[in-house]
């Protein structure tokens, strides 16, 4: 706006001049005819001047506020989406981008049980369309840099120091509702609407995570411990049960051969059988006696074939 105020001066002086010299120069009042001319081009130009700067076109997205040298800044949003009109040199259009912005805010601060939190939110705010007088007249157009880090500094601090670091990690989503909540009944004061604030990043310092990782190590360490221990009881529960058993089992089979001789038979023939079944299954030949199978099918009483050779020569020595 000064460019075109100094042009238009300079055009102006340059008119004069030219007016001026054309006048005197010719004789008979011809320069009389050039006085009108530039007249009409003064007035061109102050039109020109007075239409481009009256007109203000606002973008989508955008509103704005004009402030007028004789009453000051006006109580109202008066410039709206498109072509708006303002008085020149009297009035001067203050556009504002009322878009939804997102701003990225980090900052360390202190927990309930005094360890060091590097926290970061991410805000998508934006200023209230009818309250931009209200903030260019308190806070000006860097609204956001004002108003935002100290505001969320503020909340965060206050909304930390009331967990533990380990209340942090486990409770996230009531500490993010809890801190959202808070920022938006601040930003209410500034006639900032803000709609989102999430919590990014939340870590901790070098010391406390060791710390952590350690007394994970050592959880894991004595769970371990106490699994070998129920291990160990277990086994121990299992051999005493299978002594039992066996204990159970022998005297139900002694009890078995005192009431049936019989059963000590069908034992071996079990046993026989068992050794058979291997013996066919393998690839050698084998040749086995009944009395190596433990089978006798003659009985207990019967003498196998060597016992009887042997009573043999013993009589023919007797004679």
């Amino acid at each position: 706006m000064q460019n075109a105020r100094q042009a238009f001066a300079n055009f102006a002086a340059q008119a004069q001049k030219a007016s001026a010299g054309g006048g005197g120069g010719l004789p008979g009042g011809g320069g009389g005819g050039i006085g009108p001319a530039i007249r009409v081009a003064l007035g061109l130009g102050l039109t020109g001047y007075g239409v481009f700067h009256s007109v203000v076109t606002v973008q989508p997205g955008h509103s704005g506020v004009v402030y007028s040298r004789l009453s000051g800044l006006q109580n109202i949003a008066t410039l709206r989406e498109g072509i708006n009109f303002v008085v020149p040199w009297l009035q001067r259009p203050v556009i504002f981008d009322i878009r939804t912005r997102a701003q990225a805010i980090n900052q360390q601060t202190g927990s309930k049980d005094l360890q060091i939190v590097a926290i970061s939110l991410r805000v998508l705010f934006r200023p209230d369309p009818q309250q931009l007088p209200f903030i260019y007249r308190r806070l000006g157009k860097d609204y956001d840099h004002r108003v935002l880090p100290s505001i969320v500094n503020e909340v965060t601090k206050a909304v930390v120091a009331q967990y533990n670091a380990s209340e942090l990690l486990t409770k996230r989503e009531e500490v993010s509702a809890m801190i959202r909540n808070e920022l938006m009944r601040r930003s209410s004061d500034f006639k900032l609407i803000l709609e989102d604030v999430s919590v990014t990043n939340l870590a901790f310092s070098k010391e406390y995570t060791a710390a952590v990782e350690a007394k994970q190590v050592a959880q894991q360490d004595a769970e371990r411990s106490k699994y070998i221990v129920e291990k160990a009881i277990q086994e121990k529960r299992t051999i005493i049960i299978r002594a039992e058993g066996e204990a159970a089992s022998a005297e139900l089979i002694g009890k078995s051969i005192a009431d049936s001789p019989g059963f000590v038979q069908l034992r071996r023939i079990e046993a026989a059988k068992e050794v058979a079944n291997n013996i066919v299954g393998s690839p050698n030949k084998v040749y086995l006696s009944s009395d190596t199978l433990m089978l006798n099918s003659l009985g207990d009483g019967a003498q196998s074939q060597d016992e009887k050779a042997q009573a043999t020569a013993k009589k023919f020595r007797l004679w």
